[in-house]
C-alpha cells in the first residue's frame, strides 16, 4: 500500500521539484484533515508511478504554509515541475477527489 510521505520544509523543494505532486497540508487536530488521510492513502495506491504524494503538516512548518497562503486546512496543492497547477480546499470524497485529479494526467 503506498501512503503519502511526511515532508519537512527542507525536503520540500527536491520532492516537487518533478513531475506531478500533489501535497495535502494538513493538522493533527484538524478533523476533516483527519478524515481525508485515508482518502488520500487510497490515492497514492490508484496514482502511484503518475502522481506522487505528500502530506506538510502545518504547525510544524508555518515557513511553507506562508509560502503557499495556507489559511484553510486542510488545503491540497498539485505541484507539476516544482510549479502551483491547482489548489483544492476542504474535505471532499475520494470519487470526486479522483475524477478531479483524472482531469491533470
Amino acid at each position: 500500500m503506498s501512503s503519502a510521505q511526511e515532508l519537512t520544509a527542507k525536503e520540500f523543494d527536491k520532492f516537487t521539484e518533478k513531475g506531478l505532486v500533489l501535497v495535502d497540508f494538513f493538522a493533527e487536530w484538524c478533523m476533516p484533515c483527519l478524515m481525508m488521510g485515508p482518502v488520500i492513502d487510497e490515492l497514492a495506491d490508484k496514482f502511484k508511478g503518475k502522481i506522487k504524494f505528500a502530506k506538510v503538516n502545518v504547525e510544524d512548518n508555518s515557513p511553507l504554509s506562508a509560502k503557499f497562503s495556507i489559511s484553510s486546512i486542510p488545503c491540497f496543492i498539485l505541484f507539476k515541475n516544482g510549479k502551483v497547477l491547482e489548489r483544492f480546499v476542504g474535505a471532499m470524497s475520494s470519487e470526486d477527489f479522483e475524477e478531479k485529479l483524472e482531469g491533470f494526467l
